[in-house]
């Protein structure tokens, strides 16, 4: 019993000890908490990475907005304009649910393609059936499959379609794949384009179809932006006529993009795909103030931005006139453009020429089912992990753009949209499993999410 009066004294110090340590520890998360609540998100983020003005439907476009000093909450379904607000800045609009919030982001951009089509839609199937690409040398393409795919069950992919074998026709695919961008936070849909009347090799035309996509694009606050592909006879002249096409027809639907310059211009910005197979001489004439058909300082000036695939082809694209670089391949080597280890060069230039670098990022990369001799390119999704180290990369170089390749692109692989599992008597398809069909579209946004606190960082 003698024993027990000091174990007693003992134990009352130690709770004495561990009330005080409480406390303390109760005061510090309170402190950290109400410091967490003086930094806003949006902070600064217009005035870093300049974006676009937000317009909504049913409203005349307002020069206003511009600025990125009017802005406004959206709720899905329902828009209206606000009064000056932090939660919003040029880049971003934020959806308010009832139990949450969520923001789509003007400053990751995502390339889409309208070409493909069913029977229910199209009387046929287009793209699905792409054709086996032989490969350039006769020895090499002997020894590999051709012939053409046999969709529904034979498609033009390694992976297969939640929504099956769609066409771009559907107004419900057209829906779908816009909450589905809306979802992965990307908020500039970038939407490869023929001229009316033109298609690519293996498909059909769809400028027709450009309204519909603005439309439903619209409904989801996402804005559109042109990646204006190497038709056959593209020229400096053909393109000034078809640049003064799409402003003159779409320049004031509400989800057309502008970009919004370091200088303060607000203008549309253009993605130029293959750009390299027209000679410099001949984009300046386009492209350049002196030029003898330029669009500069016109109701027709953009932000033009080249393909980078060579490394010889930045110095070409500066004595074009261009305004920026973009790299599009998702494979990490495939190109000098696309190698991750010549970012930080690419942007070097950039900043000593005042071009903008644009990094384009993919999940992955597998084109054997079009381009069965082309596995040396196949670079594996590992869960995610490949996409990871790719969006890694390129926040690494801070850029104000960064691009997905792709939302759609199933020939190449770099989709994020959902995929399912399938097998048929012939095919066993690609799929994201473990993880779910969404599962890109989530990491797309959390990165989304990520470069927008990134940005706030760089701006510290």
């Amino acid at each position: 019993m003698k024993y027990k009066a000091p174990r007693t004294a003992t134990m009352t110090r130690l709770r004495r000890k561990a009330l005080v340590a409480l406390f303390l520890f109760t005061l510090f998360i309170f402190g950290a908490m109400m410091g967490l609540r003086t930094l806003k998100p949006s902070d600064g983020f217009s005035d870093l990475a300049p974006g676009i003005g937000i317009d909504f439907p049913g409203e005349k476009p307002d020069r206003r907005r511009l600025d990125g000093r009017d802005v406004a909450q959206v709720s899905p379904g329902q828009f209206h304009t606000g009064s000056s607000s932090s939660s919003i800045s040029d880049t971003k609009v934020v959806f308010t649910r009832s139990d949450r919030e969520y923001s789509i982001f003007y400053d990751v951009h995502i390339f889409y393609y309208l070409w493909y089509g069913s029977p229910s839609m199209d009387n046929k199937y287009i793209h699905w059936d792409h054709v086996l690409v032989p490969h350039w040398d006769p020895k090499i393409a002997a020894s590999h499959a051709q012939g053409r795919h046999t969709p529904p069950e034979d498609i033009a992919s390694s992976f297969y379609p939640e929504l099956g074998a769609y066409s771009s026709r559907d107004p419900a695919v057209m829906e779908a794949h816009m909450a589905q961008i809306e979802a992965a936070a990307a908020g500039v849909l970038v939407l490869s384009w023929y001229p009316p009347g033109v298609a690519d090799d293996h498909g059909e035309p769809t400028e027709d179809l450009v309204p519909v996509v603005m439309d439903a694009a619209h409904r989801h606050s996402i804005k559109v932006a042109f990646h204006i592909q190497p038709y056959k006879g593209r020229t400096d002249q053909s393109m000034h006529d078809n640049i003064k096409y799409i402003i003159d027809k779409y320049g004031k639907h509400g989800a057309f993009y502008r970009f919004r310059s370091s200088t303060g211009r607000v203008l549309p910005l253009f993605y130029v795909y293959d750009s390299y197979l027209t000679p410099p001489e001949s984009w300046a004439e386009l492209l350049k103030t002196k030029g003898s058909h330029s669009i500069r300082g016109t109701p027709y000036d953009g932000v033009f931005v080249a393909l980078i695939v060579e490394e010889r082809n930045k110095h070409d694209i500066l004595a074009s006139g261009f305004d920026g670089i973009y790299t599009y391949f998702a494979s990490n080597g495939f190109s000098f453009g696309s190698s991750h280890q010549n970012w930080k060069a690419i942007k070097a230039f950039c900043d000593a020429n005042n071009l903008l670098f644009i990094p384009s990022v993919g999940p992955g990369y597998v084109d054997t089912a079009v381009r069965p001799w082309n596995n040396h390119n196949t670079r594996n999704r590992v869960n995610g992990r490949y996409y990871d180290t790719s969006l890694q990369a390129a926040l690494s170089v801070r850029p104000e753009i960064v691009t997905i390749t792709s939302f759609n692109q199933w020939h190449e692989g770099t989709q994020i949209e959902k995929a399912v599992p399938k097998k048929t008597v012939a095919r066993l398809y690609l799929d994201y499993q473990p993880n779910q069909p969404d599962h890109y579209l989530k990491l797309t946004r959390q990165w989304a999410e990520n470069f927008n606190k990134e940005k706030d960082k760089w701006l510290m």
